[in-house]
């Protein structure tokens, strides 16, 4: 794999360098195209972007359509699916989250919407299969909202993104940059799509090589990948943290739309002749070999084949990770996973949008037809992506040679990977061939002392592990011949179950209530000036939404957003809420602390004590880089309603992260001097003077002074980065909900 750090030029179907920019070339590119026609703004740079359709599941929608209805929504004005593939086993809370899918099915009713009931597919599967056209936008409320393999450029996004789709407003971003995915060579037999994408992690992602531009595929190797390959390569791309993903498309994409009924929506999606792109990694797909992703982070990549090699100090590396991760709070170790000089593996699952691809399934039958997994700790598990997939693999003996094997086959549901589903045994070790791995994304409980862990892997090699009873192993070291059976879709299927209005609204109908469903709590306009107390302070490289919200069990309290809020960081810092919750309310200790930093900044500066009283009162995090993983609002609606005004950190991991802050009203805050002797401490307070002129005026920075615990004063600077006019107006007004209401 080679990263080229200059642009690049595409000319005749092969890559070249250059060394300057190209303003015409860069309209060569697919995505140009694509962006640009969906662009309303006049202005090339400055995108506007209204959406073909957009997708949410019931994590997610809930909030949503709340937020759109407290701002005036009265019909959905394009096509919007609500899929129920996360709290879809309504096993936690009572009825709760069957109250959130009526809540759903009745909206989708009263506004012209689709409703696709729980276990019918995972929300990713459904758009691919019923939404994705080539040369179409589709934005999503889940991270994972990648079609690009099928020629759809497809964002991921938290919630008040699609609430501004649903109001007719638009997807404000700056022109991203684009870089090349230039493909060659053939993946040899064993080889899967989830062993190329983490390849591809693993390069990229601690680099920030692609954050926030748009991933092009193209090149001779695409040719030689199906559909189903080019789909489970593509949905991993988020990953990298880039914002978007196209591929170009051909005959295997125009096959994979006929065979699913909408033969009419394929076209032709290429680069033009002298295309340029803003970098370029080159791969050599018969290159890669089986991968594994060690625990925390999908970007902890190795071959399988040198994990077996090196197997104490990969495991030691992974166990320091634990250690930044979570201290002295449990003892985390994978050396005890070695048997007989082999690593033993406790549970293996094929699930989502990734691993429950009909491809996928299939290979793995394929390697496990007449083995046996064992009747010992080992246990694999198999969730088609769709009731579709489950039907055809039903069929064409697929499932009779994995539950042959020991295998259990379930319904298409997200749940193990986010914690919701197949949660192991304290101490255990699950590969999955699922999207992320991140600490507690398996459904252990750190903070009840309870911790097992998770590495990626493709469906194939988890299948040769599997056949190997537990001890890990390359799908490579098995001759197996793949059967590639042919996929046959029955959209009857979706017909029988899914509500679709066609675009239908019908305003008469009254919108099922649970008792957990909330509306969200009145929030204050920005003050003049701001006195903030930092309330947790982390100083880990990286801080996950998994890590702010946490998801598993606490996803079923989602549509209530003060309930919700208790969970806030509970897994990373337990006294976060309880901090936050005296500011919010004023608690008498509160009080007296304000008094007393009051006192520090009048001596420090004449006046700054008065103002300082009387400026509005709120709390903050630090971290260095938040909001690496899931575009659930949460993160940051969570914050807000505990009375956050605002985030510090060193930068954001994701756009969608920083934009969830933003339409929940919370100032984006960049410090950038790193976290070394910060200015501020946990517990500090920050008064920051004229916040709100130097968002109205678009002023670059503002001055900020720390109040220590000692009474001393420091002064330093914190930006903003770069707004949009609207963003700017959202914050000001105190959030999303505000500004439209006007």
């Amino acid at each position: 794999m080679k990263l080229w750090e200059t642009g690049a030029i595409y000319q005749n179907g092969k890559l070249t360098a250059a060394n300057q920019a190209d303003s015409e070339g860069a309209k060569k590119t697919i995505a140009y195209s694509i962006l640009q026609k969906h662009n309303t703004s006049g202005d090339a740079s400055k995108l506007k972007i209204k959406f073909d359709k957009i997708t949410s599941h019931d994590i997610t929608y809930v909030g949503i359509i709340q937020t759109a209805r407290a701002s005036g929504l009265e019909k959905f004005p394009i096509p919007y699916v609500l899929t129920n593939c996360h709290n879809s086993l309504c096993a936690v809370g009572g009825t709760i989250n069957d109250d959130d899918h009526m809540f759903g099915l009745t909206c989708a009713q009263k506004y012209g919407g689709i409703y696709v009931p729980p276990h019918q597919a995972v929300i990713h599967q459904f758009a691919r299969e019923m939404l994705a056209e080539c040369g179409a936008m589709i934005l999503g409320s889940d991270s994972h909202t990648r079609y690009g393999a099928l020629g759809t450029m497809a964002i991921g996004e938290g919630g008040g993104e699609l609430a501004k789709q649903l109001l007719g407003k638009t997807y404000d971003v700056n022109y991203p940059g684009v870089v090349a995915i230039y493909l060659t060579g053939t993946p040899v037999p064993g080889v899967g799509p989830q062993d190329v994408a983490l390849a591809i992690i693993k390069e990229v992602f601690a680099s920030g090589f692609v954050k926030n531009k748009v991933m092009e595929f193209i090149g001779p190797g695409v040719a030689n990948l199906s559909a189903d390959f080019r789909i489970g390569v593509d949905v991993m791309t988020t990953e990298t943290t880039c914002l978007s993903s196209i591929w170009e498309t051909d005959g295997k994409v125009e096959e994979w739309y006929a065979i699913h009924g909408r033969p009419e929506v394929y076209k032709e999606l290429k680069p033009e002749n002298g295309a340029y792109y803003d970098g370029a990694i080159e791969i050599d797909l018969s290159e890669i070999r089986p991968m594994i992703a060690m625990p925390f982070h999908p970007s902890c990549a190795y071959t399988i084949e040198e994990v077996n090699k090196n197997l104490d100090d990969v495991l030691t590396d992974a166990e320091k990770r634990a250690k930044v991760s979570f201290g002295d709070k449990v003892d985390f170790n994978l050396h005890n996973k070695i048997i007989d000089g082999k690593l033993y593996v406790d549970q293996g699952i094929i699930a989502g949008c990734a691993g429950g691809g009909f491809e996928n399934i299939c290979a793995a039958a394929d390697i496990l037809k007449g083995k046996d997994s064992g009747n010992g700790k080992f246990v694999l598990s198999v969730y088609p992506a769709s009731m579709p997939v489950y039907m055809e693999l039903m069929k064409n003996g697929a499932f009779g040679a994995l539950i042959d094997a020991g295998a259990v086959v379930k319904t298409a549901f997200c749940g193990p990977c986010f914690g919701a589903g197949d949660t192991p045994a304290n101490g255990a070790f699950s590969i999955r061939h699922s999207t992320r791995n991140f600490p507690n994304r398996e459904g252990s409980k750190i903070q009840n002392g309870q911790l097992s862990s998770v590495a990626l892997m493709d469906a194939r090699s988890i299948a040769a592990t599997a056949a190997n009873k537990g001890f890990l192993t390359a799908a490579t070291e098995f001759d197996t011949e793949f059967s590639g059976k042919k996929y046959f879709f029955d959209k009857a299927i979706y017909e029988k179950r899914v509500y679709d209005s066609k675009g239908v609204a019908h305003p008469e109908v009254e919108i099922q209530f649970g008792p957990n469903i909330k509306d969200w709590p009145a929030m204050k306009p920005l003050s003049n000036d701001l006195l903030i107390k930092i309330v947790s302070e982390i100083h880990d490289p990286v801080t996950t939404t998994d890590e702010l919200i946490p998801s598993g069990e606490t996803s079923s309290f989602r549509s209530n957003p003060l309930g919700l809020a208790e969970f806030t960081l509970s897994r990373r810092d337990p006294a976060y809420v309880g901090r936050a919750k005296a500011v919010r309310d004023g608690a008498d200790e509160i009080k007296a602390e304000v008094k007393t930093a009051a006192a520090a900044l009048e001596k420090f500066s004449a006046g700054f004590g008065a103002r300082a009283q009387a400026a509005g009162l709120g709390s903050s995090i630090f971290a260095v880089k938040p909001g690496d993983g899931s575009a659930r609002e949460q993160a940051a609606s969570c914050q807000k309603v505990l009375g956050g005004w605002a985030n510090i950190a060193n930068e954001y991991a994701t756009k969608r992260y920083r934009s969830n802050l933003i339409n929940w009203g919370m100032l984006p805050f960049l410090y950038k001097d790193g976290d070394k002797n910060l200015p501020f401490a946990n517990g500090d307070y920050v008064f920051i003077p004229e916040v709100k002129k130097m968002v109205e005026e678009k002023l670059p920075s503002c001055k900020a002074y720390a109040v220590k615990a000692d009474g001393s004063v420091k002064e330093f600077e914190l930006s903003t980065g770069d707004l949009t006019d609207d963003e700017r107006k959202i914050i000001l007004a105190g959030c999303l909900i505000n500004f439209y209401r006007g």
